[in-house]
């Protein structure tokens, strides 16, 4: 038992030292099981590569150009997509969640449109733009638009309406309120809608590339069935989790908990 303790002690002190080894270490069974089923002859190897084949697979499509291109293109799609839908979800739920009038009028459309799956869309996107960019990007920011908008609209109407009221008795403008009470106090949940828009609009954004992208990862993937290449579809699989997992737990948690301590919602 005291050998556990120091052993996790250690560990603990490790990872409070260098925290990517908290996100490095939990994989490593999971990769020694993975090689150890591999090189079983469980499966055939061409339907179940090992570690070092995907390996070998991620050198030789980074070496001809294959895969900067295509994550570049699945990238930049993704974040175009994303600030469309903010520029779009943002106001629209400070609308909603600040006028009555809009909230009685758009709610019930939002929670229409919002139970209709953004690959439903596909179908008559295709009749409509075709195999292209303006499907994709459409179904990126359909995905986005509608956590950010319910989470804005949950932030607005979180905020105290004392706070606002005592602005607007110490002579500050609707503009000044909305800008230096009701946004702050919302952006906490502006940040967690946007959060999961960007984890929704990925895995979205990867279905789309596989039924009607020319690049990508997600393109790269199904091409890859055409030739049986198991070897590109695990790696590509593991591209989506690794670079996923970055950019969410290493970019958007820590500004997400960034802005509840700041604005007092998170105690230490």
């Amino acid at each position: 038992m005291n050998l556990v303790l120091k052993s996790w002690g250690a560990y603990t002190r490790m990872t409070t030292r260098w925290p990517a080894l908290a996100a490095i270490v939990p994989f490593i069974p999971v990769i020694a099981l993975w090689t150890a089923v591999a090189e079983s002859g469980m499966f055939p190897r061409a339907f179940f590569p090992g570690p070092a084949e995907v390996a070998k697979s991620f050198v030789t499509l980074t070496y001809k150009g294959i895969l900067p291109d295509y994550l570049q293109d699945s990238l930049v799609r993704l974040f175009a997509g994303a600030a469309v839908g903010m520029a779009l979800g943002i106001p629209l739920g400070i609308l909603i969640g600040t006028n009555k009038t809009a909230h009685r009028i758009c709610w019930p459309v939002l929670l229409f449109f919002q139970a209709i799956g953004d690959i439903a869309w596909l179908p008559i996107l295709l009749i409509w733009f075709g195999f292209g960019l303006t499907t994709m990007t459409f179904v990126i920011v359909y995905t986005v638009l509608f956590p950010v908008v319910l989470n804005t609209v949950l932030g607005v109407e979180s905020v105290p309406r004392d706070l606002a009221r005592a602005a607007r008795s110490l002579g500050a403008s609707r503009a000044r309120v909305l800008f230096e009470v009701t946004l702050p106090g919302a952006l906490p949940n502006i940040i967690t809608g946007l959060r999961n828009g960007l984890g929704y609009g990925w895995r979205a954004l990867i279905a789309v590339e596989m039924i009607v992208g020319t690049s990508g990862i997600g393109f790269m993937m199904f091409d890859a069935r055409r030739s049986g290449s198991t070897v590109e579809i695990l790696l590509g699989m593991i591209i989506l989790g690794l670079l996923w997992y970055i950019v969410d737990a290493w970019i958007l948690a820590p500004i997400e908990r960034a802005t509840g301590q700041r604005w007092g919602l998170v105690t230490s």
